[in-house]
């Protein structure tokens, strides 16, 4: 299971005095506000929603629409692994200070298909991991 973030929560996410991760985020925070920080930190956010997601197709098609992927993206684990490691589908112009993905109602989704859910956390922990020395980390939260 993936650890709650911890304190000072997303500040110290955003900030950089907490290490980028895969982390859930605590029931008091709204992707409203944490896409509100984290644009006010500089960083570039996305919101997979998650919602009457029950399978792998549904999972790869949501990725797919909620985080734009590329046209390339295969909907597969390799081909999200791939977009995740190559962020440049994602860079705009400018810098960004790091890449926040928010996955909203990630426990009912693990409910409904637990194996993807244990599968997509392996991913975007591989990710968060390629990222996590680079001037502009990524990080995954689990709402």
């Amino acid at each position: 299971m993936t650890d709650l973030l911890p304190a000072p929560g997303l500040t110290g996410l955003l900030l950089g005095t907490t290490p980028p991760g895969v982390y859930r985020l605590p029931p008091a925070d709204t992707a409203p506000r944490v896409m509100a920080l984290a644009a006010e930190a500089d960083w570039r956010g996305a919101t997979l929603h998650l919602g009457g997601v029950t399978t792998k197709t549904a999972f790869m098609d949501r990725c797919a629409t909620d985080l734009e992927l590329p046209d390339w993206f295969g909907r597969n684990w390799d081909a999200l692994a791939d977009c995740l490691t190559d962020l440049s589908w994602w860079r705009e112009e400018g810098k960004a200070r790091g890449f926040l993905v928010l996955a909203e109602e990630w426990a009912a989704f693990r409910k409904a298909a637990s194996r993807e859910a244990r599968t997509a956390e392996a991913v975007f922990g591989d990710a968060v991991d390629y990222w996590a020395e680079a001037e502009s980390p990524l990080a995954v939260l689990l709402g």
